[in-house]
């Protein structure tokens, strides 16, 4: 699998139109986030991808080729992190490369560790109810618990819980560390991580915005809707009733909805793996000039 079919070099006929399509796609994407921001207006749904996530959207709109790419006359990326204007065209920095290398190598083995590994899919969510577990500090406080506060405890309190995502599991409550099957930390992160885990396929976009401007924005883009796909998911099986938001509960603590989510993992298990080997190849197509 290739990580992009871009020509070597592009003139600016060519890449102008692509970095505008590529502008006009974002912009298409975030229209109903920037509109809500603009009016001070929280979603508990979307606002995470702009909240938990550190790229913001002006980031977003600026278009990378990816690696091994000249881009004639594009004088805009000059001085721009991570890429060396000369000779009338712009390319990504081998000292840039060479600065990131540790960084680009611990992501490369974490996304190998977790290909690699038998994706699992039997959590359910219930990291969500976890994460307000025996607490009054209620994460959304403005939506209701679809169970209420005693309902929600037993929810936890009947289930084996397992949650093996560290980023999940640092914001569980006190009460509800030990329920857990599993203690991950960070050092432990690529021992654990696994593909059926919708943090670690939600992540792939954190991968992939860390790992700009080396990433091909198409790249960026498939790995964002996948993320906002199954954060959906993630809070349609929370304990959160956001029926006015138009989410249909998916009610974990039945067999049905068991069976509805763990289809529905599963199905973003599948778009995540490809996803994770590409970013996989492009670690090692960055990588390549400096172990070489």
């Amino acid at each position: 699998m290739t990580v992009s079919l871009i020509p070597a070099e592009l003139t600016p006929a060519q890449w102008q139109p692509l970095a505008a399509a590529h502008a006009d796609r974002v912009d298409a994407l975030l229209a109903d986030h920037l509109a809500r921001r603009e009016r001070r207006q929280p979603h508990p749904v979307e606002d995470f991808l702009f909240t938990y996530y550190p790229t913001r959207p002006n980031q977003l709109r600026i278009w990378h080729p990816g690696p091994g790419v000249r881009l004639l006359g594009a004088t805009q990326y000059e001085g721009m992190k991570g890429y060396l204007y000369s000779d009338g065209a712009v390319h990504l920095d081998p000292a840039y490369v060479a600065k990131r290398s540790d960084s680009i190598q611990w992501i490369r083995r974490l996304l190998a560790a977790t290909l690699d590994r038998q994706p699992q899919f039997g959590c359910f969510g219930l990291h969500e109810w976890a994460m307000i577990y025996r607490s009054d500090e209620i994460r959304h406080q403005k939506w209701p618990l679809r169970l209420g506060a005693e309902g929600t405890d037993q929810v936890v309190e009947s289930h084996k819980i397992a949650c093996s995502h560290f980023d999940a599991f640092r914001f569980f409550t006190t009460p509800a560390r030990p329920l857990n099957v599993l203690q991950p930390t960070r050092e432990s992160q690529p021992a654990l991580e696994q593909g059926g885990c919708l943090h670690a396929n939600m992540d792939l976009y954190k991968w992939a915005c860390k790992l700009m401007p080396f990433t091909p924005s198409s790249v960026v883009l498939a790995c964002f809707e996948l993320a906002r796909d199954i954060r959906t998911l993630d809070m349609r099986a929370s304990p959160y009733d956001l029926t006015a938001l138009g989410y249909t509960p998916i009610p974990i603590e039945t067999p049905n909805g068991k069976a509805t989510y763990a289809a529905t993992q599963r199905e973003f298990a599948t778009r995540a793996r490809p996803l994770r080997q590409q970013l996989i190849n492009l670690c090692d197509a960055v990588l390549a000039p400096a172990t070489t």
